[in-house]
């Protein structure tokens, strides 16, 4: 897994597929159900943590931070080729 929001998403729904597996034991099942908790946890906290980042640059931009030079662009977080 790469470090995108679309990335993410992507992983999501794999994970989403290997729940819909109808080869899966009770056992697989119960384990891909723990891990789907613990993916869906700290997916949250990525999304909120994005979203943090957004209002922060719309934030910027409504009070007219962005014409300074120092703030040139918007964070590589939010953006398809960002690394976090």
């Amino acid at each position: 897994m790469k470090n995108t929001l679309t990335d993410l998403n992507n992983y999501l729904f794999e994970q989403l597929e290997r729940l819909n597996d109808d080869d899966l034991t009770e056992e697989q099942l119960d384990r891909e159900l723990q891990k789907t908790d613990s993916i869906v946890k700290i997916s949250e906290r990525i999304i909120e943590n994005g979203e943090l980042a957004f209002k922060t640059m719309k934030h910027l931009d409504e009070f007219g931070y962005n014409s300074d030079k120092s703030i040139r662009s918007v964070p590589p977080m939010l953006t398809a080729e960002g690394k976090w």
